[in-house]
């Protein structure tokens, strides 16, 4: 069918969708027509499909009748009608009722249909069919599976995965077929055309159809490797082998030693698509220097390859690789350099960006010059990234700040949108606080930058940096006057913002300065917004008190502490929607968590580092078959954790039982309790107060017929300290339902921590899977025995930043030492597990860099404001693997001794 007649049938405004109804109807009088309008059909049945896939649905009872209308048209033979004819029929057999009459039908084309429409018959028969009739298909898939044809076979191979949810047990016996599938040579015909498709991508669903059968089993998995690494021809199916190795590899390191010769062979293969897979196995598991550089040699080869898309892949990696380890891809600069004249521009940001990461002092002025030339016509995107890597590079280089701040404020005066104006003054930010030497350079640019910027937000955030920092210069009135003018030519935000900044300016010992500030704050006295106006008069009251009480107005113009904004937002709308919006109690502002300024930092900091990490990381795909979900980034899960803390907080407010208990000094993250398989699906949270402790159990019936009673939770402290109170328990779990029991024990003053141990306890009712209403009135009660559930160290401990840690740790009283084997063969998993069960805030060696030593430094307060110091020292050899030495102090002994014991 040509695409003119095609035309002809097709609505004038092809971007709109047909009418539904219009396509319902026409489809049923051509579909049962006789005899069959061939090239009418197909038209409609495109429009049809069209709908399908912009979202649009049919009732169940509509659909049908479109099912079955389209049944009719197997009694046409022509090849094109019955292709699209089987894409109708895998669309609608999911809303459509009594579609297993079709299967004959298929089943008959899939044993003796024509080749042009056989594989889409096999794809279509295992949406059709179901448990019961799969059986009835096995000789039909077993012989497609092995047939000559390759589209024959990897349509019954990728039907056979689809299979798999349906009956897996039917699939496995298949098994010896998908092996002979595999190992296969299968091309496609030569017509007599010039280009014969000889990619053998039969080979890349058979693999991917075997490790869904044996993925449960690493033994199986290691020999779907060594049957099929030499034998594969097919790209793709060499990738996920490479992806399977990788899987192995991660969970047991020790056998990196035995896969590498295999990864060594996929480096120097032909296919560039396979090098970089395996570069990218090698660079994320803990491989010695000398199998690492055989990588980087590798990558090092493909910088210089014509093709544009491997050049983009190797730089991409070795940009990753610089995030954590630059040292190591030293030797590649002068081939990155050969890049930052590539004429993709994507090549060119990352060759600049790891070139920025891994450059030394004496080149950063150089590499500064050939960005500037260049960044001007890439993207705001690109150009970010760029930043980014400037800002690093000037913090790991502070003696060479002048070049780097020149460039970000040529930057700053160019066109842009927000988000990369934003960026650069985020970064001249943090040259102001980390290195010293540049603030009154950058503050000065900045001033100019806000006379012209329309971004009203980004001159809100100028404003305040020129008000805390702009009386530490030795020139302060030139601030005072870019100041000023905001007050006179902005809006009334940015006005509000200049009064702010304007008052911290009388803060200083001046007595002409401070008069001046008092002149400005009456004019703006008379200003037509009531915000404003308001700022401005209590400014002045508060400096006509300076002299009499200068520690009060300290403290309320420059606060030491700032409070979490997002909590304190939750905690006033909880107070203006509950009982206690009419006014008569008093918001209490101490529940609301604050920082210092060197923790709120550290916080954003670390926010920052994280969503940077992960753009750079790339996605772990060790199996594109599977339906799965991505896995979350790091700064995402982190994000999805604290949401759940708050929302758990919130549900805890709202209980009567525990208005009594204050505040929640700290909260733990999800513990699971059980196998996410079982019948019962337990995690638990842990809520420490100042006198009690209560466990929260999130628990879920997976079972569909059985009706849960009075379900609680038996939890028995192996410490005397801890007594039990009350236990909140479940009512009615119904099947497929969650709820939530809580059981409430008193602690003593100080740190101590204790075991659980835990057991469900529920009556149990059949019931009714329809109305869940229960058959047995009776019942009988029965107990499930679930994980145990530790109070540890870390359940008392908050994370905290400090500026001057050896200070701090010289500072405190008590001290305990200890030194320990681990069994492990990454210093980094350890670093990681050390972090997440003392909750303490890492304020040097988060990352590890040397993979023979390394030293961590923790610190954090435990919930009665008691400061914890950890200074941990690891040592790797080949004879004694990892020893670490912690050393802990803190301003409570039996603290120190509790923290030690946690590390162990």
């Amino acid at each position: 069918m040509s695409t003119h007649t095609y035309k002809k049938f097709e609505d004038i405004d092809s971007g709109a969708l047909p009418d539904k109804m219009t396509v319902f109807q026409d489809c049923l009088s051509t579909f049962n027509a006789s005899p069959v309008d061939a090239k009418k059909s197909r038209v409609l049945i495109a429009r049809l499909l069209r709908l399908l896939y912009n979202g649009e649905t049919f009732p169940t009872q509509e659909a049908t009748t479109l099912f079955f209308s389209i049944s009719k048209l197997f009694q046409h033979r022509d090849s094109s009608l019955r292709q699209i004819v089987y894409l109708a029929i895998k669309e609608l057999a999911s809303i459509s009722d009594d579609v297993l009459m079709v299967t004959s039908s298929i089943m008959k084309d899939v044993q003796n249909g024509d080749i042009i429409y056989k594989p889409n018959a096999i794809r279509t028969l295992a949406r059709v069919i179901d448990g019961s009739t799969v059986h009835a298909t096995d000789r039909l898939m077993t012989n497609a599976i092995v047939d000559k044809h390759p589209s024959v076979s990897s349509a019954a191979l990728v039907a056979s995965y689809h299979l798999l949810p349906i009956a897996k047990d039917v699939v496995k016996r298949w098994t010896n077929e998908v092996q002979e599938a595999a190992l296969a040579i299968k091309n496609f015909p030569n017509t007599g055309e010039n280009y014969v498709n000889d990619s053998l991508i039969s080979q890349y669903h058979a693999i991917g159809l075997l490790y869904s059968l044996r993925n449960h089993d690493k033994i199986a998995l290691r020999k779907i490797i060594q049957q099929f690494s030499k034998s594969l021809r097919n790209p793709l199916a060499v990738c996920q082998l490479i992806r399977y190795v990788n899987e192995i590899l991660v969970s047991d390191n020790s056998l990196i030693s035995a896969f590498f010769p295999l990864l060594q062979d996929w480096l120097t293969d032909r296919n560039h698509s396979i090098n970089l897979e395996a570069i990218k196995v090698i660079v994320s598991l803990p491989v010695t220097n000398e199998q690492f550089n055989a990588a980087v040699v590798r990558l090092q080869f493909l910088l210089g390859s014509p093709k544009v898309v491997s050049r983009f892949a190797a730089v991409r990696i070795l940009n990753r690789i610089s995030l954590k380890n630059p040292e190591k891809i030293v030797a590649v600069n002068a081939e990155l350099e050969s890049l930052i004249s590539d004429p993709n521009r994507s090549i060119t940001t990352y060759a600049i960006t790891t070139l920025l990461k891994t450059g030394s002092s004496e080149n950063i002025e150089r590499l500064i010059k050939v960005v500037s030339k260049f960044i001007n016509e890439i993207s705001d995107e690109f150009k970010i990234i760029i930043i980014d890597a400037v800002k690093t590079l000037s913090l790991k280089f502070p003696t060479n700040y002048q070049s780097m701040l020149q460039f970000l404020v040529e930057m700053l005066n160019d066109e842009g949108g927000f988000e990369f104006k934003n960026a650069i003054v985020e970064a001249l930010f943090d040259l102001i606080h980390f290195v010293p030497e540049s603030r009154d350079l950058a503050l000065e640019n900045l001033c100019e930058f806000i006379e012209d910027c329309e971004y009203t937000e980004l001159l809100v955030r100028i404003l305040n940096i020129l008000g805390n920092e702009g009386p530490k210069t030795s020139n302060p009135t030139l601030y005072i006057r870019h100041i000023y003018n905001r007050v006179v030519l902005e809006n009334s935000i940015i006005r509000s913002a200049a009064v702010i900044a304007l008052t911290k300016f009388a803060l200083i010992d001046d007595a002409s300065i401070n008069k001046s500030i008092k002149i400005l704050l009456q004019r703006i006295v008379t200003d037509i917004d009531d915000e404003v106006r308001d700022r401005a008069i209590i400014s002045l009251k508060f400096l006509e008190n300076l002299d009499s009480n200068k520690a009060e107005v300290l403290e309320l113009a420059k606060p030491e502490y700032v409070y979490d904004l997002s909590a304190l937002e939750h905690k006033l709308t909880t107070y203006l929607s509950g009982e206690t919006s009419n006014f008569v109690t008093p918001f209490d502002i101490q529940i609301v968590p604050k920082y210092s300024e060197g923790e709120f930092r550290a916080i954003e900091l670390q926010a920052k580092t994280s969503k940077l990490e992960n753009v750079t990381k790339e996605k772990p795909t060790h199996n594109n078959h599977q339906n799965k979900a991505e896995p979350k980034s790091t700064l995402e899960a982190s994000q999805t954790n604290e949401l759940s803390k708050q929302q758990y907080l919130q549900e805890l407010a709202s209980i009567p039982e525990f208005e009594s208990y204050g505040p929640v000094l700290h909260t733990s993250s999800i513990v699971e309790l059980t196998e996410k398989e079982t019948e019962f699906i337990v995690d638990s949270i842990k809520h420490i107060f100042k006198e009690h402790v209560v466990l929260q159990f999130n628990i879920e019936n997976t079972l569909e017929d059985v009706l849960l009673e009075l379900v609680s939770v038996i939890s028995q402290p192996e410490s005397e300290s801890f007594a039990e109170e009350f236990i909140l328990s479940i009512d009615k779990l119904a099947p497929n339902g969650k709820g939530t029991v809580y059981v409430s024990f008193t602690r003593p003053d100080e740190v101590e921590t204790t075991t659980f141990t835990n057991t469900l306890s529920f009556t149990s009712k059949e019931c009714d899977s329809k109305t869940l209403e229960p058959l047995d009135d009776q019942g009988f009660e029965d107990e499930y025995q679930i994980e145990e559930l530790s109070l540890s160290p870390g359940d008392f401990l908050i994370p905290s930043m400090v500026g001057n840690f050896d200070h701090i740790f010289d500072e405190l009283a008590t001290e305990s030492i200890g030194t320990l084997a681990v069994d492990s063969d990454s210093i980094q998993d350890i670093v990681d597990q050390i972090i997440a069960n003392l909750s303490l805030h890492p304020l040097e060696g988060k990352l590890v860099i040397n993979d023979s030593s390394h030293l961590l430094k923790l610190f954090g307060k435990s919930i009665n404001n008691e400061r914890v110091a950890i200074i941990v020292k690891f040592v790797k050899s080949s004879k004694n693997g990892i020893t670490l030495k912690a050393h802990v102090k803190s301003d409570h002994e039996q603290l120190a001794e509790l923290v030690l014991e946690g590390i162990a």
